[in-house]
């Protein structure tokens, strides 16, 4: 019996973490480069794919499997793909605001109690000293009488 007849599956290890080093590589390269911020994410986003597939791949051994492969991989891209459109009417509709809320009514509230806030404090600064000019307080000792 001959090496050769069961050597099956022989796969190239340090060729693949060439790749996958080449791969993240290109992703730090995109990610410097002064692309628009949509095409950078496509850009790093698209390595990150070759990346996962090739661990997919060879790491896994999904290469050398057969066609089940696919029927256990439905199941999981009906979930990939449901769960953001069903979540999206909650999530990404409207639980993100656009403005900030120190620019909108708030801000104004914030605004108004401040001023509100340093009136009152000037007109118990100011009525406190008239109310001693107006009304001083003498204290008698008990030796001066």
């Amino acid at each position: 019996m001959s090496h050769d007849t069961h050597s099956g599956h022989h796969v190239n290890y340090l060729m693949i973490f060439f790749v996958l080093c080449g791969c993240t590589a290109l992703s730090v390269l995109f990610d410097v480069l002064s692309f628009s911020k949509p095409v950078t994410m496509v850009l790093v986003l698209a390595v990150a794919c070759a990346k996962a597939l090739c661990v997919m791949m060879f790491f896994m051994h999904l290469k050398f499997e057969g066609n089940w492969k696919y029927v256990l991989l439905a199941p999981t891209t009906i979930l990939a793909i449901g769960l953001p459109i069903a979540l999206f009417p909650d999530i990404g509709s409207s639980y993100y605001i656009n403005a900030a809320p120190q620019v909108g009514v708030w801000a104004d509230e914030v605004a108004e109690y401040e001023k509100h806030h340093a009136e009152s404090a000037n007109a118990e600064q100011h009525g406190e000293a008239a109310g001693e000019v107006e009304n001083p307080t003498e204290t008698v000792t008990s030796e001066e009488k």
